[in-house]
């Protein structure tokens, strides 16, 4: 397999378009979300932590004293997704490691740039450590794309404030550097799902007035373009010791795969224990997109291995499917 073709399990990726989301399809695409996620998994509860935030929670059927607990936070580059496009991997995690799993629905960039998204985590984050049958001591933070840098910068923001302390960070495929979206070294004929366009249009809504631009093109050296605040852009934070272990997955084919990479080593050079799994050949969102395939199962079992040692440990008694 070359360098830049797609893993052959992955058969899909031939037909996949390059980019979807992008200023002219966003209210198309929020507008098909709005419609759908009324009907999916009807057997979560729904929970309104405040005026802005609500969870959608999914318990096991067996609920353990002290039960613990994982924080999901979906993907749709910070402007587009929602709490139920992930109910069915909720489901599961809730019914095979015997956790409680929790979906935030926080509020999306543009009309809510950084930090409300932030913010919106962290209040579920609160939200779940104080639930009588959790135990706070043991609670993950996880997510996908998007969904993953905030798990990453809602992990450092635990850390400045010292209230929770997650025991890992799940992170499939994160959206962490808007540095990224300067380069001009990318083949975007590899890409499937997110490009380059879409990674500067998802960058921008979420930061702002401080969103990197071309002008900022030869900041290689880590220059700050605008004022980027670090907790926004996980990569740009200095100091990443004491944060919990850390899992991260990602394609070869993927537009975040060297800054996930980076992360992980920079992670891994501050003493915390991480777990860096590559899929060659594989894009953006495969795991969803062809679940069936064997690589996105094996994905899927790695992911939920680490999940089920940082919560289960040698404790565990429900199997890992």
């Amino acid at each position: 397999m070359t360098e830049h073709s797609f893993n052959p399990q992955l058969r899909a990726a031939r037909f996949l378009p390059r980019t979807i989301i992008n200023a002219r399809t966003l209210p198309a695409l929020r507008f098909l979300t709005k419609l759908t996620g009324r009907t999916r998994r009807p057997d979560a509860q729904v929970v309104a932590v405040d005026a802005d935030v609500s969870v959608h929670v999914f318990r096991p059927a067996s609920v353990r004293p002290r039960t613990p607990a994982l924080l999901w936070i979906h993907g749709g580059g910070m402007v587009l997704g929602d709490a139920a496009q992930d109910s069915a991997f909720c489901r599961r995690m809730a019914d095979e490691l015997g956790i409680v799993v929790v979906s935030v629905e926080y509020r999306l960039a543009p009309q809510h740039p950084f930090p409300a998204p932030l913010e919106d985590c962290y209040t579920a984050l609160q939200w779940l450590a104080r639930q009588p049958d959790v135990d706070p001591a043991r609670i993950a933070v996880g997510g996908e794309s998007a969904g993953g840098g905030l798990a990453a910068a809602l992990t450092l923001l635990a850390k400045e404030r010292g209230e929770i302390r997650p025991v890992l960070q799940l992170l499939s495929y994160p959206m962490l550097d808007d540095r990224t979206t300067t380069r001009t070294d990318v083949d975007p004929r590899r890409l499937r799902i997110w490009s380059p366009a879409s990674n500067r249009f998802g960058w921008r809504g979420y930061l702002g007035s401080a969103a990197s631009d071309g002008a900022s093109a030869g900041a290689s050296d880590g220059a700050s373009a605008g004022n980027v605040p670090p907790l926004a852009a996980p990569a740009r934070y200095d100091d990443l010791s004491g944060l919990p272990p850390a899992w991260i997955g990602v394609g070869t084919n993927d537009l975040f795969h060297d800054e996930d990479v980076t992360y992980a080593r920079r992670l891994q050079e501050a003493g915390v224990a991480t777990t860096l799994h590559i899929v060659p050949g594989a894009y953006h969102n495969f795991d969803s997109i062809e679940a069936g395939a064997a690589v996105s199962q094996a994905f899927l079992r790695a992911r939920t291995a680490a999940l089920d040692e940082a919560l289960n440990g040698a404790a565990r008694t429900h199997p890992v499917g």
